[in-house]
């Protein structure tokens, strides 16, 4: 297991290119997004997610988010109108994720099974943005919600003693926040807040 301190302001290039290189080997990484750390792997790299899966006990009905760069991904995984894309360019990046319907792009294990939907999310944190810039395509992710607790974990240190046997990567970006993401659904004509967290929801509410 690997354990980086990568500055949260200005990532170290040579350690963002190690740890992508990691994501790449079908490595299960832990970093840190602008609401709390997450786990994440690669695209379609479905031993990795089974270990996720394993760390935070969830069955095949939980949606996985796809943590992309900005929104030139969202074409290729989602559908969206024109009255949502302009809700989402206001307010990307930052600490929303959108529940989304999902294209033929996006492999069958990470959509609801149900719905045909995605979650996507344009995180607005640079150690984030630089993995995500540097890999060049969506981080298959999931909030570092241990099962016995209901809030994410945020000490990296404390991170390391739970998890260091379980994942290949955790990089050290300071201490993380402790709110979810606020989810909003686009999946019908009209926005709908499916959870509250540390983004305003204002703006969404019709």
């Amino acid at each position: 297991m690997k354990f980086f301190q990568i500055h949260a302001e200005n990532p170290q290039d040579r350690l963002i290119k190690q740890a992508v290189d990691v994501i790449r080997k079908g490595g299960v990484i832990i970093y840190p997004t602008d609401s709390s750390y997450a786990l994440g792997c690669r695209l379609g790299d479905k031993s990795a997610l089974d270990r996720i899966r394993r760390i935070r006990q969830l069955d095949d009905k939980h949606n996985f988010t796809l943590m992309c760069r900005d929104l030139s991904d969202l074409g290729v995984f989602a559908k969206v109108n024109s009255s949502a894309f302009r809700l989402l360019k206001a307010y990307t990046p930052g600490p929303y994720t959108y529940i989304l319907n999902a294209t033929r792009e996006v492999p069958r294990m990470l959509m609801h099974p149900k719905r045909r939907t995605i979650g996507l999310r344009v995180p607005a944190h640079p150690i984030a943005h630089a993995l995500l810039a540097e890999l060049g395509e969506p981080l298959m992710s999931v909030s570092l919600i241990l099962p016995d607790s209901e809030m994410p974990l945020s000490d990296p240190y404390e991170i390391r003693e739970l998890l260091e046997y379980q994942v290949d990567l955790i990089i050290d970006g300071g201490y993380g926040g402790i709110e979810a993401s606020t989810v909003v659904s686009f999946v019908d004509e009209e926005p709908e807040i499916l959870r509250e967290g540390i983004g305003d929801p204002d703006p969404f509410r019709v």
